[in-house]
């Protein structure tokens, strides 16, 4: 059975999602401004990414008629140069 792009980017989101969730844990003991500020930023990008794998699981279709949209586009602009 092969997996479909979608349900890889799923998967990998969720991975990418685990991985940060677990270098926030092990970062938790560091101090410093530049530490802290950085934790923030990846604290946000885990949460965006959060929200990004919910709505696509909740709308598949309109996801996948977003990203082929972009991917149209990209490829008319990637065609003229």
């Amino acid at each position: 059975m092969s997996v479909s792009s979608s349900d890889r980017l799923v998967e990998d989101l969720r991975r990418v999602i685990e991985d940060a969730e677990t270098l926030l844990r092990e970062t938790a003991s560091l101090a410093g401004d530049g530490v802290g500020a950085a934790r923030e930023r990846l604290a946000e990008s885990v949460r965006t990414a959060r929200a990004a794998d919910r709505y696509v699981r909740d709308n598949p279709w309109r996801s996948i008629g977003v990203a082929a949209g972009v991917g149209l586009i990209l490829g008319v602009i990637l065609s003229r140069r």
